[in-house]
């Protein structure tokens, strides 16, 4: 049965045809089934700083799947991928793949974990040098790759191009690609949302490998995986030293660190009130709108459950 707390669906257990096995992210739940599928669940599950918050945002699984979906579809011209359908509004189909250990990350714009690292006097970040007298969320003369290798739980962990191909952890041939696809893709996303009045400033990919090909796999241009500014006054506000209005999970971390949590040994995860859900629940629709141009249309969320596995039942026995 599915916990289904304020209309938000925060854990899973269901059980669908051939289903072999099952992995809880700390988003999403993903069975493994016998005929070389996955079924995604989107849960509305939030994570930051790798710890998940203790409350769902309602309608958040839907927004990632939808526009992860929008997404996949308008970059299969730059790299394969593995979804086949959405058979519900939280629900992803699609090909299993052996995922490849390391997310790429890349910054067009020195924010977030970037500047961080920046303001604590470093220059050079996974082997990338970043330039001297940048100020956080100044572009960067060019977008720079930052990989970080994929921890089965707790921290990913930076780490450069050379550790990478030194440790055998990717073969330098397929790193290579993924460093194109990475900057496609990104370049892509760039223009995607600039047209609708947005920066994509940063993002990461996770790839994996089928039947000895690259395959673009999991969400991209999400909320959760992605940073956006507003383009609008986003060059006064860099003058006049203020923050840029954001549609991303930033300001999640930026609540938690303000209540004294970052995810450190000893730290306590404060009490989110249903006002700040809420509000968190609006950004994620609110930048849903903005990327897509669409309205957002409200899942039932009645019966998540067994909306969700009625979807999946119908769309697995039609195969």
């Amino acid at each position: 049965m599915t916990i289904n707390s304020g209309n938000a669906i925060t854990e899973s257990t269901f059980h669908f045809k051939g289903q072999t096995k099952v992995y809880n992210g700390k988003v999403r739940d993903v069975y493994t089934l016998d005929n070389g599928l996955l079924v995604m669940v989107a849960s509305d599950r939030i994570s930051a700083f790798d710890h998940i918050l203790p409350k769902g945002i309602p309608y958040k699984g839907q927004v990632l799947n939808q526009v992860a979906t929008l997404f996949l579809k308008a970059t299969e011209d730059i790299v394969p991928n593995w979804l086949l359908a959405t058979p519900d509004p939280s629900v992803a189909v699609g090909y299993a793949c052996d995922p490849i250990r390391v997310e790429m990350v890349i910054r067009g714009y020195m924010s977030g974990h970037a500047a961080r690292e920046y303001k604590a006097g470093r220059r050079v970040l996974c082997g990338v040098e970043m330039p001297e007298g940048m100020k956080e969320n100044d572009k960067f003369p060019e977008p720079i790759i930052t990989p970080a290798t994929k921890a089965e739980e707790g921290h990913d962990e930076d780490i450069s191009r050379e550790d990478i191909i030194a440790k055998g952890i990717v073969p330098e041939d397929i790193y290579v690609q993924l460093e194109k696809y990475t900057r496609d893709l990104f370049q892509r996303g760039t223009e995607m949302a600039a047209e609708r009045g947005l920066i994509l400033v940063d993002t990461k990919y996770e790839f994996g490998i089928r039947d000895g090909e690259v395959i673009l796999i999991d969400e991209i241009h999400t909320p959760d995986s992605s940073r956006y500014f507003y383009a609008d006054g986003y060059a006064e506000r860099q003058r006049n030293g203020e923050e840029q209005k954001q549609l991303s999970k930033e300001f999640v971390r930026q609540w938690l660190i303000e209540n004294g949590f970052q995810g450190l040994d000893g730290q306590t995860m404060p009490v989110m009130p249903d006002e700040f859900v809420e509000v968190v629940s609006e950004r994620y629709i609110e930048l849903y709108e903005k990327i897509t141009g669409s309205t957002f249309e409200k899942s039932d969320t009645s019966n998540i459950s067994e909306r969700i596995q009625k979807n999946v039942d119908r769309y697995l026995e039609g195969l």
